[in-house]
């Protein structure tokens, strides 16, 4: 079997590393337990977390032992790391809630049978420190002047940085020393935007304990121009089908520029890399089957294969004149639809966010029903628009909606 390192290597994962030449020799010589961190700041995770539970499930694949560690305890702190301002505090029942939405999601692409992988929560010792012990065990491992240096905090000195959260870095170290002495972790891995975060809890363990351990950061998800990927008009692209459905997720990945799309297969997908490179060699109209396999892959592994093969089917009512379009996205008119105006039956079902962006929707020629241009902004909805049990509705280029009374 191919070492792990050499396959995130090839696959496009790997930003940094503390020991490369090391590290790839446990690789070869025993199981690594290694974990990852994901603070609970909202209720789904999102595109930027899918390229960690990635790398994780290769490792995993690989023999190696997984901790996935939801952040019950760094959570009621948050992370300033790519922030310009402070996060805004949760509640302690909040950060339950979205702990608990972690926990659901992680366990789709993580085996958790037999002893494979943990799911911890760092709040089960963060909470019970005491600070005095806090500050004098860890403490004073660690100098003002490194912790100033470090790239989490330098975006922030216009704006001021909290003390609150300059504690995050010391926070996130003790979990890798905790976990360290709990289950002999050596390795932790994260977004490169957690290198500093990531040395901390290497040197603490070093100096604590005397053992190597290591740290590794995979690329964060950008676009071919630098940009972060995964943003959409209505804000995170969120892994919970409740906030963005699988038809949706689908199309984003559908979508995305041709530049982006080898790297998408090589992060985002467990295809052979030989598969990979002849897909992104495609070019003109071929490039399109590369990105149809990309959008369905994410989608099976993210949602499903059954959810996959409906957005592909709606995928292709729509732009193939195949398939059905009972698998688009419904709204629900009500029994009262007709006589209703149909933006109010848009703003109603979330499809538009108000009513006037909908009336630029109409200046702009972006709104069509049943295929036919919607021109009056004050459109009243007929029987005749449901002759076929639903009316279709498109937003834009490539929003698609079935309109059911």
């Amino acid at each position: 079997m191919a070492n792990v390192f050499d396959t995130l290597k090839e696959r496009g994962f790997i930003a940094q590393c503390t020991n490369e030449e090391e590290l790839r020799k446990i690789f070869d010589t025993e199981q690594v337990t290694f974990y990852i961190g994901f603070d609970p700041t909202a209720d789904s995770l999102h595109a930027g977390h899918f390229i960690a539970l990635m790398a994780m499930a290769h490792m995993q694949r690989a023999g190696h032992r997984p901790i996935c560690l939801v952040g019950g305890g760094t959570g009621t702190v948050g992370d300033p790391s790519g922030r310009t301002d402070m996060r805004q505090v949760l509640t302690d029942e909040i950060i339950e809630h979205n702990c608990n939405c972690f926990r659901k999601q992680i366990a789709r692409f993580i085996d958790f049978s037999d002893g494979k992988a943990i799911m911890v929560d760092n709040g089960e010792w963060l909470r019970k420190l005491n600070y005095i012990d806090l500050l004098r065990e860890v403490g004073a491992q660690f100098t003002v002047n490194r912790m100033l240096s470090a790239e989490c905090y330098k975006q922030r000195w216009e704006k001021g940085l909290t003390f609150l959260e300059f504690n995050y870095m010391v926070m996130q170290a003790y979990d890798f020393l905790e976990l360290n002495r709990r289950y002999g972790c050596k390795l932790q891995m994260g977004g490169d935007d957690q290198w500093s975060n990531i040395i901390a809890g290497v040197e603490l363990c070093r100096r604590k304990e005397n053992k190597a351990v290591y740290g590794l950061t995979n690329k964060l998800l950008t676009k071919s121009d630098g940009k972060k990927m995964g943003k959409t008009a209505g804000g995170a692209l969120w892994l919970d089908a409740e906030k963005v459905s699988p038809y949706d997720f689908y199309q984003y990945w559908r979508n995305v520029d041709d530049a982006d799309v080898e790297k998408c297969l090589s992060l985002l997908t467990f295809l052979p890399m030989e598969e990979v490179r002849r897909l992104s060699s495609l070019e003109d109209a071929g490039i399109n089957e590369a990105k149809s396999v990309l959008a369905y892959e994410v989608t099976k592994i993210v949602h499903g294969e059954e959810a996959a093969d409906r957005a592909k089917r709606t995928a292709e009512a729509i732009f193939g004149g195949q398939g059905s379009s009972e698998d688009m996205p419904e709204i629900s008119a009500g029994p009262d639809a007709i006589g209703r105006k149909l933006l109010d039956v848009l703003a109603a079902g979330n499809v538009i966010a108000s009513k006037s962006e909908g009336r630029r929707l109409v200046q702009q020629n972006g709104l069509r029903l049943n295929d036919a241009k919607v021109s009056d902004a004050d459109y009243v909805l007929q029987e005749s628009d449901f002759a076929d049990g639903a009316a279709i509705v498109k937003k834009g280029k490539k929003k698609f909606y079935r309109l059911v009374k």
